[in-house]
């Protein structure tokens, strides 16, 4: 108590050197007699203070405070030790595509004389899309068909031809035999029916090739009705874009409309390297969209790329989902939740509960009766949005 003294021995010796040969008239005196009681108290009240928080701070007491022994009561919220599911999940952006999109063109050139659907337009497989002006594959049809006529009376004709040069020459060899005809008669009647049967071979082939101009004709006539095909066997699909309108000129292959499918959708995001390994077909995905909050649709992962764009390091995923509403569009931006490992049964506590000692998590055990806390360090598993798991020791 050395330095609280030491502080008193001074105010004390101020004191009386701020009032020693002092002379005045006898009121100033007497308030200087005042002035220097005050001060005089003050330093006596100073005194005991020091003393006092001297005596404490040698108490067991305060020697128990100053070595954390004890502590101040500290207001906390508690909450229960919960054993259910978590997952553990990663979240990822995307954009939604069309299960499958392909562009309906023409297979010939000509003018767009009628478009038969529009966007947003249902349409069934094999049903009628546009139709091209026709009049020039018609005529080529009908001469197609003429021409094939030409060719197999040329077979009629030639085939009268063809038997009279083989009566000729049996009866050239029947005459030969009798040696009524010479030999160089005879060799002129063989030449004569060989040359018939070549000529009744050409009009045959040639016959066959008007067939095929015909048959040709005819499909490029049939190419001015342009229809939607398709192999899955879903029974209709959406027209998505319309690329021309009637009247226009097209040349073969040139875009008319775009069909799509949205029975199923695909997801499309990317995975960044770190969590490549983590992602496999199958696993299940939740979806969410700006276009429908609150709402949340179920997916599959489908397709994983395997390999990883170098510039990004990521790789293509693609989540396939079910729309049999059709409220979902492509082109949409998503959200994707993917489950990367599941826990039933998990001892789960909030993540607000654990800290860290030296590295290691532990988590306060609130004993309700005592109104105590425990420190227990702990191991965790899956830590999800605001659940941690513990993993060890068991906590009930």
């Amino acid at each position: 108590m050395q330095f609280p003294f030491f502080i008193v021995v001074i105010i004390l010796y101020s004191s009386c050197l701020a009032g020693k040969g002092y002379k005045g008239r006898k009121d100033e005196v007497e308030r200087y007699r005042m002035k220097k009681g005050y001060y005089i108290l003050t330093a006596i009240v100073v005194v005991v203070a020091l003393i006092l928080w001297q005596i404490f701070l040698r108490t067991p007491q305060m020697a128990d405070w100053q070595d954390g022994q004890h502590r101040l009561p500290v207001a906390v919220e508690v909450a229960p030790v919960m054993h259910e599911t978590i997952m553990e999940t990663g979240t990822y952006t995307g954009t939604l595509l069309p299960k499958s999109r392909f562009v309906v063109a023409p297979k010939i050139a000509g003018r767009l004389k009628k478009i038969m659907v529009d966007i947003g337009d249902e349409v069934a497989n094999g049903s009628l899309v546009a139709v091209l002006a026709d009049d020039e594959y018609v005529q080529q049809v009908d001469q197609a068909r003429a021409e094939l006529d030409v060719a197999r009376a040329n077979i009629e004709e030639n085939h009268s031809t063809l038997n009279l040069k083989k009566r000729e020459f049996e009866r050239a060899k029947t005459l030969r035999a009798k040696k009524i005809v010479s030999e160089s008669e005879l060799d002129a009647a063989q030449t004569q029916y060989e040359a018939a049967v070549a000529r009744q071979k050409v009009v045959i082939a040639q016959a066959a090739q008007k067939e095929a101009e015909l048959k040709s004709a005819q499909v490029r006539l049939d190419y001015t009705r342009i229809s939607a095909h398709w192999e899955d066997g879903r029974h209709s699909r959406y027209v998505s874009e319309r690329f021309i309108d009637e009247g226009a000129m097209l040349s073969a292959n040139t875009p008319i409309v775009s069909i799509i499918d949205i029975d199923t959708l695909k997801a499309v995001i990317y995975v960044i390297e770190r969590d490549y390994p983590r992602v496999r077909s199958g696993q299940a995905s939740e979806i969410t969209t700006d276009a429908y909050p609150g709402r949340t649709f179920s997916g599959i992962i489908d397709r994983i790329a395997p390999v990883l764009k170098e510039a990004a390091r990521q790789a293509r995923v693609e989540i396939a989902i079910v729309n049999p509403d059709k409220i979902l569009k492509p082109g949409m931006f998503v959200r994707v939740k993917i489950e990367y490992d599941r826990h039933e049964n998990a001892t789960i506590v909030p993540v607000g509960a654990l800290i860290k000692i030296d590295g290691q998590p532990c988590v306060f055990l609130a004993d309700t009766d005592m109104l105590k806390a425990r420190l227990v360090a702990v191991d965790t598993g899956i830590i999800s949005d605001d659940r941690a798991e513990i993993v060890d020791p068991v906590i009930d």
